[in-house]
C-alpha cells in the first residue's frame, strides 16, 4: 500500500464508501489534504486516527502519541532502552511529569513510582487521579530498595531518616516533582519530620546517579536512593523500603513495537544477570499487569 492513498485507496482501507470518506474529509474529521481538485490521505496519520477511534467509550480520540518513555530515571530501564533497540526516547523529569507527559500525549509510557501517603499503594492512586477515564495500564517493572546512600563503611553510623535531622548534615536531595522526593516526605510524615528539618544542598539532583555523584564526590555525607545507584559508586547504603517502580501506558500502547520489544528483553538471560549485578533489584515480577484501569 502508498504512503500517500487516494480516495478509492483510502475508502477501500477503511471499508467506507467513498461518499462517506468524502464527507468525513471536507469536515475535517479525517486526516486528508486537498491538492489539484483531489482528495489525498497520508497513510500513517489515516492508520494512527482509525487506532485512536478504539478509544474507550466518552474519552477524546488521540492520535498516536510519540515513541517516549517519559517519568523518573531507573538505571536499570536506561540500560535496557538502550539495549534490547526498542526504539523508545527516555525524556527524564521525575514520576509527576512522566504522568502529566503521558495524559497530553507527549510520550508512549510513564516511568513513574510514587506511593500514596493515605493507603501506602504504589502507583495505582497516582496513575487513576492523572489519567481518570483514560484506560490505562500499569506493568510492573521492579521492586526497588530505597534507602540512604552513605559514604564507604557508613563512617556517621547513619541507620533510619531521623538521622538525617543531624546538625550540620548535608544531604544530597531530589527535584520536587521525583518520586523519590514524595517516598521521603511520605517517610519523614510518619517519622513526624518535616522537610525544612534537613540540610540539603541548594540544587537539586535531576538522576539517581546524581546523587550518588554528590555523597561519593563530599559534596553530602547522605543521599536518599536506590541501592544500585549507590553500588554503582562504591557507596554504603542503608535500606529503608521497598518501592514498585512501573511502566504506565494507555492499552493498546501495550501492544506498539517498542513496548514489546523492551518487555521481549527482559525475559533474556542477559537482563537477568545485570540485574543482579546491579542489585537491589527483584525483577521476579516484570512484564506482569499491576493494575488496569
Amino acid at each position: 500500500m502508498p504512503d500517500v492513498l487516494t480516495l478509492r485507496e483510502a475508502a477501500d482501507y477503511l471499508r467506507l464508501s467513498e461518499r462517506a470518506l468524502y464527507a468525513l474529509a471536507r469536515s475535517r474529521r479525517v486526516p486528508a489534504v486537498q491538492l489539484g481538485g483531489k482528495w489525498l490521505f497520508p497513510r500513517g496519520l489515516l492508520e494512527r486516527w482509525l487506532a485512536a477511534q478504539a478509544d474507550m467509550p466518552g474519552q477524546e480520540h488521540r492520535l498516536a502519541p510519540p515513541p517516549i518513555l517519559a517519568g523518573s530515571h531507573d538505571p536499570l530501564l536506561d540500560w535496557a532502552v538502550r539495549q534490547s533497540g526498542c526504539g523508545l526516547a527516555l525524556r527524564g523529569g521525575g514520576s509527576l511529569d512522566g504522568l502529566e507527559a503521558l495524559a497530553r500525549g507527549e510520550a508512549a509510557a510513564a516511568a513513574i513510582h510514587l506511593i500514596d501517603p493515605d493507603s501506602g499503594a504504589f502507583n495505582e492512586p497516582a496513575a487513576r487521579a492523572a489519567l481518570a477515564g483514560r484506560g490505562v495500564v500499569g506493568l510492573v517493572w521492579a521492586w526497588r530498595e530505597q534507602g540512604l546512600m552513605v559514604a564507604p563503611g557508613n563512617p556517621l553510623g547513619l541507620a533510619s531518616v531521623t538521622d538525617l535531622a543531624r546538625p550540620g548534615l548535608r544531604i544530597a536531595g531530589r527535584q520536587p516533582r521525583a518520586g523519590s522526593h514524595a517516598l521521603l516526605l511520605h517517610l519523614l510524615a510518619e517519622a513526624e519530620l518535616r522537610l525544612d528539618q534537613l540540610g540539603f544542598l541548594a540544587e537539586p539532583a535531576m538522576a539517581e546517579d546524581e546523587v550518588a555523584a554528590a555523597v561519593a564526590e563530599g559534596r553530602a555525607e547522605a543521599g536518599f536512593g536506590i541501592r544500585a545507584a549507590a553500588a554503582a559508586r562504591g557507596l554504603g547504603f542503608v535500606p529503608l523500603l521497598r518501592e514498585r517502580f512501573d511502566l504506565v501506558m494507555d492499552r493498546r500502547e501495550y501492544f506498539g513495537q517498542g513496548i514489546q520489544r523492551l518487555l521481549g528483553f527482559t525475559a533474556g538471560a542477559g537482563f537477568r544477570a545485570r540485574a543482579e549485578r546491579m542489585g537491589g533489584y527483584d525483577i521476579a515480577a516484570c512484564g506482569t499487569v499491576a493494575f488496569n484501569l
